[in-house]
């Protein structure tokens, strides 16, 4: 597993497969801020809640200049469907062979009811215009959250 990231390191390259059937990458958003929140099934109750509330606030996170990217190990079709069904306006990037997870460091031990599995953490990064992080978010509880990203995201240098 990969190190723990920390703000000002840079942001670790990815291109991912995403919804809608196009591609993704950390060069597509150069010149731009980026939040990448990770979660870890797409259409289950805190996912769902989380992406929604990135979604309320899209307009205010393009106002900093600011993209949303969601990513999880589901397949696109998945990824699809979850857009659909909640109507969300943020692009999700699909990671099915765990490449991004694992140089982020959120596939993760977990453990539930005694039993240990691997899993992703959900996590979410601020990434700068010039590809390093500005924030990290760990364990992310979802009330609130996005919230905080937008406030971190409104006070980075312009």
């Amino acid at each position: 597993m990969a190190a723990q990231l920390a703000a000002g390191e840079p942001a670790p390259a990815f291109a991912l497969a995403r919804d809608g059937g196009g591609n993704t990458s950390l060069e597509e958003f150069r010149g731009r801020n980026l939040v990448v929140f990770f979660f870890p099934k797409a259409d289950t109750s805190g996912c769902t809640k989380e992406a929604l509330a990135f979604t309320a606030l899209q307009p205010a996170f393009e106002r900093t200049g600011t993209a949303l990217l969601g990513v999880s190990a589901d397949p696109v079709r998945a990824q699809d469907a979850f857009k659909r069904k909640h109507a969300l306006a943020v692009a999700l990037g699909s990671d099915e062979n765990r490449e991004m997870l694992e140089r982020y460091g959120v596939w993760v031990e977990k453990s539930m009811y005694g039993r240990k599995y691997m899993g992703i953490e959900r996590a979410t990064f601020l990434i700068d215009r010039h590809g390093r992080i500005a924030r990290v978010w760990r364990n992310v509880k979802v009330p609130q959250h996005a919230e905080e990203v937008l406030a971190a995201a409104e006070a980075l240098p312009g």
